[in-house]
């Protein structure tokens, strides 16, 4: 008998293991999503946003601007859209936006602009609203997760009444669910995103909560409302001491004298490893929050010298995301049709590597690889002579010129000096017809 009762008990174990193992599956994650309150890629990677919003469903035409906030030092771009409050951005638009981040290695916030000031602005659109317009781009947007953040709805509750925000942000993040969106979600606070009253803050468990992939971050507007290192601090401790995943979606410089304090914001956030993403490229109203004077990235504004070259600004703490880097195992295979990288060529105390990285009608993004040889050097020039008649239109990590079909790359200030056998990167987007052939490079150090 008790051998017997010993054999029931171990067949019990068993199936209770079994049973368990079926009931409690770990969530695979296919694409950018939450680990505490960190952002992470598909690999592991902590991902830290360090970006710029750009109004492109007003400024369609502006598609230069996503290489020139890429040479700004970005890593990321949060694109206003409209499902048609506004001009309607229609799926084929959408596509183009994603390949234009992806070609100048862009994380891509895609955010509603509908929903802006809901309660308080009659022509606002509701959350549920917002959901439909990303049900209505599902085709475009998946298999996009490691590429695309979905901001659902712009500070989707204005002043008036924002206790209603907490149902319809749930409401809103099910429905993304139940949809089949498997993407890291973001949502906006109240209070025209400023959340001075704390809905998000006081709520913000009830929505995390409500996502069953766990894979939502909270994203606080920081203007008038943080005119303070204490308020700003203050705000910034609840969700750390929480370990509820935060970004800095919005923010600018002065209305006014004694509005936003930029400097606290931008230190506390590099501290804290938050991710920010600063109002706006170009084309405001009121161009005191313009980065750049009439998109004209030669011409920073006082705004855009700050976020672009100041203290813990994008050039000085901006990390790329590593799915641009070809380095992790989820990363999708060059097509068939793709150029295959070419095979160095030493000259010089350095070699150089030239790959496709992606490649589209009439376009093509270039990356190319300096390795230094078995000594130190201090800067590296690259040359290569195209044979179909492909051009070089923008690049960044290098300065690169062009005399008919030869190409020079230099190093920029920053990565001309290689250890022995380290190597940098830089890349570029071009345009071929007919034939995108790999040309043969060649390396010389300094």
């Amino acid at each position: 008998m008790k051998r017997r009762l010993t054999t029931i008990a171990a067949v019990l174990v068993t199936l209770t293991a079994a049973v368990l193992t079926v009931v409690t599956p770990a969530y695979a994650a296919t694409g950018l999503h939450i680990s505490g309150r960190n952002i992470v890629e598909a690999n592991g990677s902590t991902f830290v946003m360090r970006g710029i919003n750009h109004m492109h469903t007003w400024y369609a035409g502006q598609t230069g601007s996503f290489a020139d906030m890429k040479a700004a030092g970005a890593n990321t771009v949060r694109v206003v859209l409209s499902g048609g409050r506004w001009t309607a951005n229609t799926a084929a638009d959408v596509t183009n936006v994603i390949n234009l981040c992806k070609a100048n290695r862009l994380i891509c916030v895609l955010e509603d602009h509908d929903t802006t000031g809901y309660g308080e602005d009659g022509a606002a659109y509701t959350l549920d609203q917002a959901v439909n317009y990303w049900i209505s781009l599902k085709s475009v947007l998946q298999g996009q997760e490691n590429y695309v953040v979905i901001n659902i709805g712009n500070e989707p509750i204005g002043n008036t009444n924002p206790g209603q925000w907490t149902a319809a942000t749930v409401a809103a993040v099910q429905k993304m669910r139940s949809n089949g969106f498997q993407h890291l979600l973001m949502v906006d606070a109240p209070n025209w995103g400023q959340d001075w009253q704390y809905t998000m803050r006081d709520n913000a468990q009830t929505v995390l909560d409500a996502d069953t992939l766990d894979n939502t971050v909270l994203s606080i507007h920081m203007y008038a409302v943080f005119n303070t290192a204490a308020s700003i601090r203050n705000y910034l401790d609840v969700f750390q001491n929480n370990n509820w995943p935060l970004v800095i979606g919005e923010f600018g410089w002065q209305f006014a004298s004694g509005e936003v304090d930029d400097t606290t914001l931008m230190a506390e956030a590099q501290a804290r490893g938050i991710g920010y993403l600063g109002w706006s490229w170009a084309g405001n109203t009121d161009p005191i929050l313009d980065m750049t004077n009439s998109f004209n990235a030669a011409s920073l504004t006082t705004w855009g010298q700050r976020i672009v070259n100041g203290p813990n600004g994008l050039k000085a703490t901006s990390k790329e995301a590593t799915i641009f880097g070809g380095v992790q195992p989820s990363s999708p295979a060059p097509s068939p049709s793709s150029p295959s990288p070419s095979p160095s060529t030493p000259a010089g105390a350095c070699t150089a590597t030239y790959a496709v990285t992606g490649q589209w009608a009439g376009g093509f993004q270039g990356d190319v690889k300096v390795t230094a040889g078995s000594a130190a050097i201090k800067g590296w020039t690259v040359t290569w002579t195209y044979a179909n008649g492909q051009t070089v239109s923008n690049a960044w990590g290098a300065t690169v010129t062009s005399s008919g079909t030869t190409v020079t790359a230099r190093n920029a200030a920053w990565n001309g000096s290689l250890g022995a056998g380290a190597s940098t990167n830089f890349g570029f987007l071009g345009s071929w017809t007919g034939n995108n052939s790999v040309p043969t490079l060649t390396c010389a150090a300094s």
